[in-house]
């Protein structure tokens, strides 16, 4: 199944194919929820069968809308298809632009609503293998030691996150 994302070409909002945006680098619409408790920040390891940085540790979920669907009832959505996670309260926190290399001739640029919300004790995720092989909780301070010893087992979103987003992210927690 195609799916078709919001993607700006020549200046104007158009709906275009989310294999082609990437092959293409075309600016395009995301989401990246980070799902935190007690101070520690859910992770997911995308799934070997992704088209683009297979096995590599990412945010707790990040996607795109698709067309016509907002990036709140997207990120809740995706919680759910990858995580099987429901009725957690999601913050909005900003909007993040940033271009990154994803291999395989594969560009993200991508325009990122930012999410955050707590999980509570007892809600654990549920794996759709489709989309995360496996997922682990990290203390901040952890994660970015971490990344900066082994930045190749990290997508580049992330690696950006960390570095140029943090506070915006993770203020307060």
């Amino acid at each position: 199944m195609k799916i078709h994302i919001p993607t700006w070409v020549d200046g104007t909002l158009q709906p275009v194919e989310k294999l082609e945006a990437h092959q293409r680098g075309l600016r395009h619409k995301a989401v990246s929820v980070f799902l935190l408790r007690d101070g520690d920040v859910l992770l997911q390891q995308r799934a070997m069968g992704k088209y683009h940085t297979p096995g590599l540790w990412a945010n707790t979920c990040c996607t795109h809308p698709q067309w016509d669907e907002s990036a709140m009832d997207c990120a809740v959505r995706r919680l759910d298809e990858e995580l099987g996670i429901k009725g957690v309260s999601l913050t909005f926190r900003d909007t993040v632009e940033y271009r990154a290399d994803v291999g395989g001739g594969l560009i993200e640029h991508e325009v990122v609503d930012i999410f955050v919300g707590e999980l509570t004790s007892g809600q654990e995720p549920v794996m759709n293998p489709d989309e995360v092989m496996d997922v682990a909780w990290r203390p901040l301070a952890t994660l970015k030691a971490q990344v900066d010893v082994a930045p190749e087992l990290y997508t580049p979103w992330l690696r950006i996150y960390l570095n140029d987003h943090a506070d915006l992210i993770f203020d307060g927690n």
